[in-house]
Order: structure tokens, then C-alpha cells, then sequence
């Protein structure tokens, strides 16, 4: 794509995100303006919020990635990410926004009337909004490398600035303008692309294959590997070298690989021919080896992820604290659906037709690029980079959004729970700003390091806070037996459980096999682990049950009218 167009349209979505944040200056004036809008945000203006916000890189780019290299088993993501807020739906969204909270540790402190799990929920947040935050800046970076050629880190440390001085300047009424703003600019950037690009594929001539069928080359190309990499044929090839492939040099020969592994060295050039399968690799996906090992289970280990991971996202929670009440934030739900839906249609379409115009993008390691390069590679001229240089927006708004409503969360605990236990003055908005560098500084110093596919590293994110927010919300909102002690020890073991599991998985280990796939998708075992510990140590605990728990309970159920509405803390200026 002509850089000539791609680096406008960035440039306008960093203003137009700066010039739509400024309003949100301009109407906050108190610390509740900073932390949730003084609940005051409409179910309308809020879906799309929650909206943008929630379609991150892992929605523009990562979906359509993994679509391109491993065929529909992929299509259950946007089924997951989708069918998360039905859960929201039925057990959480009224009662958490009844429970006059500002963020999760707040929740859990109201709940249970202990300090201690505060804490912990608190350095959970704090690690599932890091977890969060990676792919965010690692696909921005990508993006501006494929679009202009620019560093990888370039494109993180210009979503960190924008981000930081969004966030920090007006607080949770600037992050609920811009998100609304960026859903739309995502949406139409996604949909008139995708318009063009099925119009030109209809009308093209290029042979209709099955959907599931293995990716092949649908007309001769070369490939430049940039990365050493493992190449895997299931059966024998024969292609065109020029460099280093299995320890040989190679100059431009005709080479015959058997089936197997051959190592390709950083620099080589492979020529394919029209109707060659596309080889996998280990760039393909770092943990997904698991997967067809174990299609079954890393299917199921998905959905457990997607449909419970959603209710415990920091920056969807947090946003649920904006809404008047708790009709209110049933109402917005139901709306997120519907928008949420409507987008997740889009990035299977880019996915199948990348496996068709661009499947050398699974050799280079590039996948997630595949919405960026499809409108050069099937329109091409003035087109092609038109459309492409709005995808370009689009994904830069994906990240921007994102990164916005991650940073605010867990800017907003650190603040709270964090800064204070090193002498800072609790809850000002002094506070907040310096918490908000922070929040974004950790996840920006380890995005040049991480390898893991955008789709794969939100879905290990999603993990997580299914097997530790999830029991917490659901017991807590549900089931009046609930101690603090059970609750640590849920969160312990089962958040714990799977942040070791996604360590292990970042880290490549184990090397394959059942444990493998036990690692790389730990929702399936850590889930039930973390609701059967938060039961069994508060049956063990009867004690310890809060004292004030029939009362809290019925404030989290019962209409705002029959009590006078709910009592939220006001942090202190």
C-alpha cells in the first residue's frame, strides 16, 4: 500500500481522537467526571463506548489472521467475543451498576467487607489490563510497519502518547466520546471495504474452493522470509530457493523438500507455484500446535474463554459504572449486542479472502496484516490504496479505543489501590494522571518482545478473567454464602492457575502434547477449578460470611426506587 495514503488517514484518526477527547475536557470538572462520567451516560452513547472500546486489534486484525492461516474452526472467536454479553446480560450488568462500585476491587470490597481481597482483585485487574494491553500496541506497531515501514515500536509509543494524553486530560468523559466516535470510524472502515473487495472477487474469475479446504497459491509468488523459521510440508515440494534453506545456500535452484520440518533461514526467497499448498509454520501461531492436536478441546477451552472471560474485563466493567441505573445498564447491553454483532460479521469476510489472495502471509509471520494488504493486492491503483488507507484508520482507531478504555482501568486501580500503598494521597485526579502513565508503561516496555498473534494473546486475556473475575461476579451477585476467604482462594487458584498457564504459554512451553493444549487453552479446567475452590473454603468458612451481606444483596437486586438508589463512593479530591 502507497504510504502516501496510509499516513494521512492515521494522521486524521490521532487528530479527530485528540479533538473528540478535548470535548470530554471541556465537561469534566469533578473526580467522579474522571472515574465513571458521574454516572450520567446514556444506554445509546455508552453501547457504542463499550463497543469501541471492546473491538480491539484482536477484532480488526487478529480474527481475520486466524481465519486466513487455520480455516472456520477460527470463526468461534467472534461467536465467543459476541456471546459474552448475553452472560453479562442475564447475571451481572443491573446488579454490578446497583452496587455503586468504580471498579472491580471496589465490587469486591462492597461484597465481602474485606481489605484483603480487595488487594488481590486489584493486582488482578491490574495484571488482565497488562495482558490486555500487549497485543493492543504490538498490532498498532504492525501496522505502521506494513503501511509505511516504520519501526515496530513506533507505532506503540504513538498509541501511548495519544492514549495518555486523552485519558489523563479529561478522564472517563473524554475515553466515552472517543470510543463511541471510534466504533463508528471501525465499523464503516471495515464494511465499504469489504463491499469492494467481494465485488471484485465475484467478478474476477478466481475459482471457488470450499472454505475449509488448506490455503494454496492461486498463481505463482515469492516470498521473502524476514524471521528464521521452521517451514512444515505434509508432503513432498518442489520450489525455487535463493538463500539458506536446511544449512545449504541455495542461488536461485529448484529444490525437491521432502515432508518434514526444513529450517529457512532470515533473507531466503522461495518462489511457489500456481496451485502449491501453503506450508505452515511456527510463525503461524506460537501456541497453536495444540490445536490440531486437539481441535476438540482448544475448541471448547475458546468458548469457556470468550463466553465467561467478557463479564471480568476491567475496561467492559468499568464502563457498566457510567449508567444512571440499573435498567439502564440492562438496556445498554442489549444495544451492545446488536453493535457488536453487526461489526463481527466483517473480519471473516477479509480472513477467507486472504486465503485466497494473500497465503504467503502465513510463511512471513504477517497473518494479522491480512485487512491492510487485500485492498492492493485484489483492486490495486488509486482504489486500492484509497480503501486501504481507511482499513489503515480503522485498525489504528481499533487500537487507540482499546488501549484507552485498558489504560483508564487500570489507571483508575492503581490509583485507588496501588499509589496509596506508597504514600500517595488516595483518589485525586493529580493521582489518576500519574497512574495513567504507569498503566500504559509496562505493557508498552514488553510489546518488542512478544511474539504472540493479536487474536491469541487477547484469548489468553479473556482466560484469565474468566477463571477469576467470572466466580467472583457470579457468587458474589448470587450466592450469599460467599466468604472473603473463599473468594482469595478462588481467585487463587483459579486466575493464578491460568496466569501460569498463559506464562508458560508465551514462554513456548511445554514443547507439544495433552499438557501442551492443557496450557494453551486453561479455561476449560481453570474455570471450574476457581468456582469449586470459592465454594468449598466458604462452606469451610461459614463465619466468615460479611455480616452485611443480606443488605448488599438487595441492593444488587432489588429497583433503585424501593431503596432510594445506590450509595456510591465518592472518591476523595
Amino acid at each position: 500500500m502507497n504510504q502516501n495514503y496510509a499516513v494521512p488517514a492515521v494522521a486524521l484518526v490521532v487528530v479527530a481522537t485528540v479533538l473528540v477527547g478535548a470535548l470530554g475536557l471541556r465537561v469534566s470538572r469533578t473526580t467522579s467526571d474522571f472515574y465513571v462520567a458521574s454516572r450520567t451516560v446514556g444506554p445509546r452513547l455508552n453501547a457504542a463506548a463499550i463497543s469501541g472500546e471492546y473491538l480491539s486489534a484482536a477484532s480488526f486484525l487478529g480474527i481475520a489472521g486466524l481465519v486466513l492461516v487455520q480455516g472456520p474452526d477460527m470463526l468461534w472467536y467472534p461467536v465467543g467475543y459476541t456471546a459474552g454479553y448475553l452472560v453479562l446480560l442475564v447475571f451481572v450488568a443491573a446488579p454490578l451498576r446497583r452496587s455503586g462500585a468504580y471498579t472491580l476491587p471496589d465490587f469486591a470490597e462492597a461484597r465481602l467487607e474485606s481489605r484483603s481481597v480487595r488487594r488481590f482483585a486489584a493486582a488482578l485487574v491490574v495484571g488482565v489490563g497488562w495482558l490486555y494491553l500487549l497485543p493492543q500496541l504490538q498490532g498498532a506497531g504492525l501496522t505502521l510497519k506494513v503501511l509505511t515501514g516504520a519501526p515496530r515500536w513506533f507505532g506503540g509509543v504513538l498509541v501511548a502518547v495519544v492514549v495518555v494524553a486523552t485519558v489523563a486530560a479529561g478522564g472517563m468523559r473524554s475515553v466515552t466520546f472517543v470510543q463511541a466516535f471510534q466504533y463508528w470510524l471501525k465499523l464503516t472502515a471495515l464494511l465499504v471495504p469489504a463491499l469492494f473487495l467481494l465485488l471484485a472477487w465475484h467478478s474476477d474469475g478466481t475459482p471457488r474452493v470450499a472454505f475449509d479446504e488448506p490455503p494454496a497459491f492461486r498463481e505463482q509468488r515469492t516470498v521473502r522470509v524476514d524471521d528464521t523459521l521452521d517451514m512444515r510440508l505434509a508432503r513432498p515440494l518442489t520450489i525455487t530457493a535463493t538463500g539458506t534453506v536446511d544449512g545449504t545456500r541455495r542461488s536461485a535452484e529448484r529444490i525437491l523438500l521432502p515432508a518434514g520440518t526444513h529450517r529457512v533461514e532470515r533473507g531466503t526467497r522461495l518462489v511457489f507455484a500456481t496451485g502449491d499448498p501453503v506450508p505452515t509454520t511456527d510463525a503461524d501461531a506460537p501456541h497453536t500446535p495444540a490445536r490440531p492436536e486437539r481441535p476438540l478441546y482448544a475448541t471448547y477451552g475458546l468458548i469457556v474463554a470468550t463466553f465467561l472471560g467478557t463479564m471480568g474485563l476491567p475496561h467492559v466493567v468499568v464502563r457498566f459504572y457510567t449508567s444512571p441505573h440499573g435498567v439502564a445498564a440492562r438496556r445498554t447491553t442489549v444495544v451492545v449486542l446488536g453493535l457488536i454483532g453487526a461489526f463481527y460479521l466483517l473480519p471473516p469476510v477479509y480472513g477467507a479472502l486472504g486465503r485466497l489472495y494473500a497465503p504467503e502471509l502465513t510463511l512471513t509471520g504477517q497473518a494479522d496484516a491480512a485487512v491492510l494488504v487485500l485492498p492492493h493486492l485484489v483492486i490495486g491503483g488509486v482504489g486500492g490504496n484509497l480503501l486501504g488507507a481507511l482499513l489503515a484508520g480503522g485498525a489504528f482507531a481499533a487500537f487507540l479505543s482499546t488501549a484507552s478504555g485498558l489504560t483508564m482501568a487500570v489507571a483508575g486501580v492503581l490509583t485507588q489501590d496501588v499509589l496509596p500503598a506508597r504514600g500517595v494521597r488516595h483518589g485525586g485526579v493529580r493521582h489518576f494522571r500519574l497512574a495513567t502513565v504507569l498503566a500504559i508503561a509496562v505493557p508498552l516496555a514488553a510489546s518488542g518482545t512478544a511474539k504472540l498473534p493479536v487474536a491469541d494473546a487477547v484469548g489468553l486475556a479473556f482466560a484469565v478473567s474468566a477463571s477469576s473475575f467470572c466466580p467472583l461476579l457470579v457468587l458474589g451477585i448470587w450466592w450469599r454464602g460467599l466468604t472473603p476467604p473463599g473468594a482469595v482462594a478462588g481467585m487463587v487458584m483459579g486466575g493464578g492457575s491460568a496466569l501460569c498457564a498463559v506464562t508458560a504459554t508465551m514462554a513456548g512451553l511445554p514443547g507439544g502434547g495433552p499438557l501442551r493444549a492443557l496450557l494453551a487453552w486453561p479455561a476449560l479446567w481453570s474455570v471450574p477449578l476457581g468456582f469449586l475452590t470459592m465454594v468449598l473454603v466458604s462452606l469451610a468458612t461459614p463465619g466468615r460470611i460479611p455480616p452485611g451481606t443480606a443488605a448488599i444483596l438487595a441492593r444488587f437486586h432489588l429497583p433503585e426506587a424501593l431503596y432510594g438508589g445506590p450509595a456510591p463512593r465518592e472518591a476523595q479530591p
